[in-house]
């Protein structure tokens, strides 16, 4: 190789060199020191290890609780995305120290409808009161229990906020009491009859109204013991013969009116051909004087009559 041509390659070389030991000493670009985004310290990293940093935080679960139970929900999993891309961008352009916010994409509908779920695993219907029997001539009533409901508005904003902040800070499931329609306290009309002791009473839940003298079945057609509603009532009832009794056989219907065995007013339980009635026969009354029935003066079943409705407990007791 001739002196000239050696010189040139030095020459090319040389430039060559020139051109390229800028572009190799180029240093990566670094985020300043001190940023952050939605409290995520990413200073000193370059883009990607920024990036993996903030998508491992984003991604961590939310923390729920209720009672001793504990769960957590993934980000994704509620539809929920985060700018991570623009995030870093935004933070390789901030000056040192810099506390850049997380743009987070969550979609309601998702929420609610995760909400929702939760309404229907923990919530419970309320119990209300039912009579259930007779005690010392009074009636005894279940207890009433409250029921469950989750919070679906709360809830729902309380997951939302914690999404929108990056903040994984374990939620309460927020719930509220639901009260029974029905409480003793305000169960309404029940009527107590003590068979033997030939007495009718009538309660507004547990707190005696007023008590009737009555008169209740004979020993061959006793009024039957146990726990019956009112099914029917009528104003000035026709009186139908019992079909398949002995001893109505031959007997005729008897319109309304002053002869009529039934009075001015019939409460028919659910008991079989029983009811509460008035009766013609005021002497009766203090006796086992009926067929099964439960008979009460007229003007005595006509104020009954207006206190109660079709479905009021009728408790019969032995005593």
């Amino acid at each position: 190789m001739s002196v000239k041509r050696l010189l040139a390659a030095i020459f090319l070389l040389a430039v060559t060199l020139g051109v390229a030991a800028p572009d190799a000493a180029r240093k990566p670009v670094v985020i300043a020191p001190g940023v952050t985004v939605a409290g995520i310290n990413i200073g000193g990293l370059t883009s990607e290890p920024a990036r993996t940093r903030i998508e491992k935080m984003f991604a961590r679960p939310l923390p729920l609780r209720y009672g001793e139970k504990r769960w957590r929900i993934s980000p994704r999993y509620l539809g929920t995305s985060a700018a991570v891309d623009d995030a870093v961008a935004q933070a390789l352009r901030s000056p040192p120290r810099a506390r850049l916010p997380l743009r987070v994409s969550e979609t309601r509908p998702r929420i609610r409808r995760y909400v929702q779920r939760l309404d229907r695993l923990f919530s419970r219907e309320p119990i209300s009161s039912a009579v259930v029997g007779v005690q010392d001539g009074r009636p005894v009533f279940s207890e009433a229990k409250p029921g469950l409901a989750v919070r679906r508005r709360e809830m729902t904003n309380a997951i939302a906020y914690m999404l929108e902040t990056n903040r994984r800070l374990e939620i309460p499931l927020l719930t509220q009491p639901v009260e029974p329609e029905v409480t003793p306290e305000n169960y309404g009309p029940v009527v107590v009859i003590m068979r033997e002791s030939k007495r009718l009473t009538l309660f507004d839940g547990p707190r005696a109204v007023r008590t009737f003298r009555i008169a209740t079945g004979t020993a061959e057609y006793p009024t039957p013991v146990g726990n019956f509603s009112i099914a029917t009532k009528q104003r000035d009832p026709w009186w139908i013969p019992p079909p398949d009794s002995e001893w109505a056989k031959d007997a005729k219907p008897i319109p309304p009116g002053p002869g009529n065995p039934l009075g001015t007013r019939w409460m028919g339980l659910t008991a079989p051909l029983v009811g509460i009635h008035g009766t013609p026969d005021a002497a009766s009354i203090g006796y086992s004087a009926s067929h099964g029935c439960i008979r009460m003066r007229v003007p005595e079943a006509e104020a009954l009559f207006n206190e109660v409705e079709v479905g009021t407990p009728v408790l019969i007791a032995p005593a």
